[in-house]
């Protein structure tokens, strides 16, 4: 089979360690070596400064979870990585049993048979990343907030009937008032503003209701006694 890469790296990555197998040149004189490496970054900087000493061009490594991540940071600057799907390298026929994983990824980029998965720059990871983490956010606040509304609801607490918005200005002032321990729906009520103003009746009613020092717990995670 023809020859595409003749100083290329195949690394089988772990969570915990990696084995990096290379090959160079190519027939009968073709140098192979298999050398594994913790993924501690240290190590990781030890992998490639080998690789840079023998003059490899070309990295192979498949998507394994998160962990080819903290591989491919150090490597991108110096080489030219492929990053290969793992069910990829385990449709292409021919391999032997014999072969280690390291090694067969090695031959399949020597060979020209391994088709990489994009890896968008290093700025757009960066921002994928912010986006997904602000996206996880504003799910994690709706998620705590069905949960408030689930312990009011159990503490007879009717505000969501009266305001649109009970986590809004007026909610918000009520509902602190409320878990540290001020039950007076008549001062509750005086707390709103804006439109809901014009509901201080139907807030004394909203706040008629079975607030233990339970509720409070759960609802902020202190008891009556820490206030």
């Amino acid at each position: 089979m023809e020859v595409i890469y003749e100083r290329c790296c195949g690394i089988d990555v772990h969570k915990e360690t990696v084995k990096a197998c290379i090959l160079i040149g190519s027939g009968k004189t073709t140098k192979k070596e298999i050398r594994s490496y913790l993924t501690m970054t240290e190590d990781i900087e030890e992998l490639r400064d080998w690789l840079k000493a023998e003059g490899i061009k070309n990295v192979a490594m498949e998507s394994t979870g998160s962990y080819w991540k903290p591989i491919f940071n150090i490597l991108e600057g110096d080489f030219e990585v492929v990053l290969a799907n793992a069910r990829h390298i385990k449709n292409v026929p021919g391999r032997k049993t014999d072969v280690k994983d390291s090694e067969w990824i090695c031959r399949l980029l020597r060979n020209g048979l391994l088709s990489g998965s994009y890896i968008p720059p290093k700025h757009i990871r960066q921002l994928r990343d912010m986006t997904r983490y602000r996206r996880k956010l504003n799910d994690n606040i709706t998620s705590e907030k069905n949960r408030l509304q689930k312990y009011l609801e159990d503490a007879n607490v009717k505000l969501a009937s009266v305001a649109s918005d009970i986590f809004g200005v007026s909610g918000r002032a009520m509902l602190k008032e409320m878990i540290r321990g001020n039950s007076d729906a008549e001062k509750l009520s005086e707390l709103a503003v804006g439109k809901l103003r014009k509901k201080t009746e139907e807030i004394k009613k909203a706040f008629n209701s079975r607030m233990t020092g339970h509720h409070a717990f759960i609802v902020v995670g202190r008891n009556e006694s820490r206030q």
